[in-house]
């Protein structure tokens, strides 16, 4: 064999190559067609190379990639066939076969657009961020800026005996900095969407440092309407009403909460000229849920604290009680899932009425008939009024043991309670999320986000025991978060159920914390809707499903939209009202659609991972439960009925002893690690 390398470069034309211990032959003027290639340096010696026991040079490489890169510098033709663009562009990339690189670009282009598909329904470009304050201004200043001018009416509360009452803080410093000065070096980038929240037609969006509302019409679309001052703390929660009725003569304003660690900020507006601070409260420890309920302002923190701000009244009260574990709401109801087994609720407007006794009116509605069983996950259904005494409720709930049960009550009992209805024992896991609707339940427990659904019997509206709840699906939301998250992860990206409980229901898969696509799929058989993907290749960082009334029109019912916040500061929209109507039509045969799984199939997965090692590491990984940490509940549980008042933070750092499997993680684009709890049902 005549030997392929002289001193300077090659002596031979016929170049025998060795790619991943496949056998190619080809012209040295092939291979150097594409000038400043890898070739190229490969043959003028710029690059080392490494021969194997018959003299050709070896490449570490994919052979069957590579042999559709050689047959396009042969023929300068291109045959993608059985071939994945993206793969190939990959290769032609490390090749250096700029030619290539570029068709290939363009047909992966030809499937993407920054106007985005039909379900791409706009974008809101990043606002501009409010001014920043000088500490020593923040300190000393005595002036009052015009939009934070606390409201006249407000009083100073009377300290309680075992709820409190919490003056609104009176001074706003004026600002006297610009947004170019908000660092960088923060640990938390300050122009990522942190949280999007939604209610009629206004959408709340939370960064790192201020919190911004948008308002639609049918005439101008979406408008900035609201921008909070500038906060030295990274806000962790967010909640919005924007029909809130402060007074006869005021009509309705809009009211915009935000949290960070205990401290809660609260303004109102009715247009772009009237805007002001309520006030500032203090929870005392941890917040951990913030909400509406009505007009009143609701704040909870897993160790058992509720703290209320009434629009009416404008008092700020807290309450104690048994650890919470988890929460939802129903009408003017606020019902309180605990770790000592008990199902309590609050009826907020009955509120008012209760300040001379100095206590929230909190009744226990139910206990849990296991031992030691906390209740993790709450859903209230409220059937349609049948009769002049009222709704039947239905409630059903999640247990740490893994225990799905559902307990009714009947109006012509009120005074008995609710009755055990059903009992499930399909998962071996504490349960961290659970939905109850017209049609369906649900429930998730934490072995990667395992969902069971059932078929829900009723006659007359209420729930039915014939032939009674019937299995539907079971499929696993599969959702890897960082080793050690943000606070306003779990609330900026809960991957639902999302709907109103008549009308069909969605979840929002993200398989990786950094990744510009998610997964919609039907909360009922997990069946994909659409796949979403940044219409300019931005990281998604929060996502919300919302419902607006885009129309006012009569008859005209509200449209489905998902709000997605990304690392450049903007919003996207999409229409999942028209993705939900395509996937009638394509299960009726009207639409032909091609079949794909519910979530990521399997080349998808690997393609989101990336180059990411799968790594064995303890680390816990906080759930997207509203109320609590689901893989840390357990231990949770156990240091809160010890008495142990440790924060979310310090234990989301801990390990669990004893727990079964490992972890399954990987590496983000920015070098960070995301894990996954193993456990097995």
């Amino acid at each position: 064999m005549h030997t392929l390398f002289g001193s300077p470069g090659f002596s031979g034309e016929i170049i025998k190559l060795n790619v991943g211990g496949a056998k190619f032959s080809t012209s040295k003027q092939t291979l150097t067609c594409v000038p400043d290639s890898f070739f190229s340096s490969l043959m003028s010696g710029r690059i080392p190379s490494v021969k194997d026991e018959e003299g050709a040079i070896f490449i570490d490489r994919d052979p069957t990639v590579f042999a559709p890169i050689l047959n396009y510098l042969r023929t300068k033709e291109l045959n993608l066939k059985g071939v994945d663009v993206q793969t190939l562009r990959h290769e032609a990339e490390f090749y250096g076969i700029s030619p290539l690189v570029k068709k290939l670009t363009l047909c992966e282009d030809l499937e993407r657009s920054s106007c985005g598909n039909v379900l791409f329904h706009g974008y809101l470009p990043p606002p501009s961020f409010p001014p920043r304050l000088e500490r020593n201004e923040h300190r000393h200043s005595l002036s009052v800026d015009a939009e934070t001018r606390p409201r006249p009416t407000l009083a100073r509360g009377a300290s309680l005996r075992e709820s409190t009452q919490r003056p609104v803080s009176a001074i706003e410093p004026r600002s006297v900095r610009t947004d170019l000065d908000i660092p960088l070096e923060t640990c938390t980038d300050p122009r990522r969407v942190l949280i999007v929240a939604g209610h009629h037609n206004w959408i709340a969006l939370a960064y790192a440092h201020f919190v911004c509302c948008y308002r639609i019409k049918e005439s101008t679309g979406w408008q900035l309407v609201f921008t909070s001052p500038y906060l030295e703390r990274t806000i962790e929660r967010v909640a919005l009403n924007s029909r809130v009725p402060l007074s006869q003569s005021e009509g309705k304003e809009k009211m915009v909460a935000v949290s960070y660690g205990s401290q809660i900020r609260l303004w109102s507006c009715q247009d772009e000229s009237k805007r002001n601070q309520i006030g500032t409260f203090d929870l005392g420890v941890h917040v951990d849920s913030l909400f509406f309920i009505g007009s009143q302002l609701v704040a909870t923190s897993h160790t058992g604290k509720v703290g209320v701000w009434h629009a009416v009244t404008q008092h700020w009260q807290t309450q104690e009680m048994c650890a919470i574990a988890s929460h939802d709401t129903a009408g003017s109801f606020l019902l309180l899932g605990c770790t000592n087994g008990s199902i309590y609720y609050i009826d907020m407007q009955k509120f008012p009425l209760r300040m001379k006794d100095n206590d929230l009116l909190v009744t226990e509605l139910y206990h849990d008939p296991g031992i030691n069983d906390a209740v993790t996950a709450l859903s209230v259904y409220l059937t349609p009024k049948t009769s002049l005494t009222g709704n039947w409720i239905e409630i059903a709930y999640g247990t740490s043991s893994g225990k799905v049960r559902v307990i009714v009550q009947h109006p012509e009992t009120v005074g008995q309670g609710p009755q055990l209805f059903q009992t499930f024992t399909v998962h071996c896991n504490p349960i961290s999320k659970v939905m109850l609707s017209e049609k369906h339940l649900i429930s998730v427990c934490q072995e990667y986000n395992h969902v069971r659904t059932w078929n829900v019997t009723r006659f007359r509206g209420m729930i039915s025991t014939q032939p009674g709840s019937t299995p539907l699906n079971s499929f696993k939301i599969l959702s890897l978060e960082e080793t050690e998250p943000h606070p306003t992860y779990a609330a900026g990206n809960d991957f639902g159920p999302y709907g109103d409980r008549d009308d069909q229901q969605v979840f929002v898969q993200k398989v990786v914390p950094e990744t510009d696509q998610l997964y919609i799929r039907l909360a009922s058989t997990g069946q994909r809707v659409c796949l979403i993907r940044s219409v300019d290749g931005s990281i998604i960082t929060t996502f919300r499903v919302h419902e607006c009334e885009g129309s006012s029109r009569m008859g005209s019912p509200p449209r489905r939209y998902l709000f997605t916040g990304h690392s450049n500061g903007s919003i996207q929209m999409w229409d999942l009202s028209t993705a939900l109507d395509h996937l009638v039509k394509a299960n009726k045969g009207e639409r032909a659609e091609p079949h794909l799984p519910g979530g990521p199939s399997e080349e998808e997965l690997i393609r989101l991972l990336g180059h990411s090692e799968v790594s064995a590491s303890r680390t816990t990984t906080p759930s997207m439960s509203p109320a609590t940490s689901a893989q840390m509940l357990p231990m949770r549980i156990n240091h809160l009925r010890s008495g142990s008042a440790n924060t979310l933070a310090s234990q989301s750092t801990e390990e669990l002893p004893g727990a079964e499997g490992g972890q399954t993680g990987g590496e983000n684009t920015d070098g960070s690690y995301y894990d996954l709890k193993v456990t097995h049902c």
